[in-house]
């Protein structure tokens, strides 16, 4: 059986399972597409009032907020294993059954829970992407739209990569670290508004640390056809995202290290 008919039966087991509560799931799904947007209104808000703010304009801002929020959801989506990996897999010992099955523990936790409450903020991204594109009177042609792509694949690989690294840290910590947060839920807010608007030093960290401005900042710009005010040449825009899927590939590596230095609880 290949990992990805692995993944399409425990996406099918699992959407099953929530459709006998169909419900619960469209309720939590709307809450999933009303928690965030109010990010929207009040940066709508704060342009109608100021205008544009160092050159931007509230449609930029929708086009970083949309793509980031698309990529994060369907992080989310993918990853909701490795989130909860401290507490309901170290702390009970259930790893120890994950590590008997003749199959990769990491594919097991991708496949242990899709939840489709998540459709709620991708749906929401995608609006905003639309709600740009309308303010900007954007043209999508090929090229951008296969760029947008691109930059979605990057940031659901960086997602899914800080995920992973948080599942890694309880090998040592036992319990999920919730300080891990900042870079996640807080790196969605901060790829959300352009890297020229923060300080140096913030601007160093979301690019060369955490590369949350590769996959959202530089990328985007090339779609608005914009030059970046840092200075960074026209051509790199479009290849920053690759930097997501080398974040991903070292997270992974870090995976591969923690387990081999797991130590059942026992119980």
């Amino acid at each position: 059986m290949s990992a990805l008919f692995l993944l399409a039966r425990y996406f099918s087991a699992s959407v099953r399972g929530q459709l006998q509560y169909p419900g619960s799931t469209i309720m939590l799904a709307v809450g999933q597409f009303f928690s965030t947007i109010i990010d929207v209104v009040a940066a709508w808000a704060l342009f109608a009032r100021f205008g544009p703010v160092q050159g931007w304009t509230f449609g930029d801002i929708a086009m970083f907020f949309g793509m980031i929020s698309v990529s994060f959801a369907i992080a989310d989506f993918l990853s909701r294993g490795f989130d909860m990996f401290g507490a309901h897999f170290i702390k009970t010992g259930d790893f120890d059954r994950i590590l008997l099955r003749p199959r990769s523990a990491a594919i097991q936790l991708i496949g242990y829970d899709f939840r489709l409450a998540r459709v709620g903020r991708l749906l929401q991204g995608l609006i905003v992407i639309g709600l740009a594109t309308a303010t900007l009177s954007l043209d999508w042609d090929a090229a951008k739209v296969g760029l947008a792509l691109w930059t979605i694949v990057g940031g659901v690989a960086l997602f899914v990569g800080l995920m992973i690294f948080q599942a890694t840290l309880a090998f040592w910590t036992v319990e999920s670290l919730e300080v891990m947060n900042v870079l996640t839920y807080g790196g969605v807010q901060a790829a959300q508004f352009p890297l020229s608007l923060y300080a140096g030093w913030f601007r160093n960290l979301l690019i060369f640390v955490v590369p949350l401005g590769c996959v959202a900042y530089f990328p985007v710009l090339a779609i608005l056809d914009k030059p970046d005010p840092l200075g960074a040449p026209a051509w790199i825009l479009p290849l920053t995202p690759a930097a997501g899927l080398l974040f991903l590939a070292v997270s992974l590596l870090a995976w591969r290290f923690g387990v081999s230095k797991y130590t059942s609880t026992g119980s």
